[in-house]
């Protein structure tokens, strides 16, 4: 962990929806919401910013092949294939790919519809 820098914008990073759900018909009060699970893809040096939350999106991540920087509260935490973090209310950060292998992850959350 180390002191967090500046969130540069965003760079070197492919997002591919993969799958939504409507939640209106599976659950009651969700009306307008939906499931979406995404694969993001950050490059070597790559970032996923600027600074965002997770205000009414809360979320997961899975890491699944790579290292991604997670920075937030103005620490920065290394995290490989095989684990993971929420997203909750409370999440206010911005991602990096620090090492020299593309970065995988796969993003599971819940968001208004479009």
């Amino acid at each position: 962990m180390s002191i967090e820098p500046a969130a540069p914008e965003t760079k070197g990073v492919t997002v591919t929806l993969l799958s939504t759900i409507d939640l209106g018909p599976e659950i009651e009060s969700m009306a307008g919401r939906q499931l979406r699970m995404r694969r993001v893809t950050i490059e070597p040096g790559g970032v996923f910013g600027p600074v965002h939350n997770h205000i009414d999106r809360p979320g997961t991540v899975y890491i699944l092949q790579g290292t991604i920087t997670d920075h937030r509260n103005g620490v920065a935490t290394d995290y490989g294939p095989g684990v993971g973090w929420p997203e909750d209310r409370n999440t206010t950060h911005w991602l990096e790919n620090r090492g020299s292998e593309t970065a995988v992850e796969i993003s599971v959350d819940i968001v208004r519809q479009p």
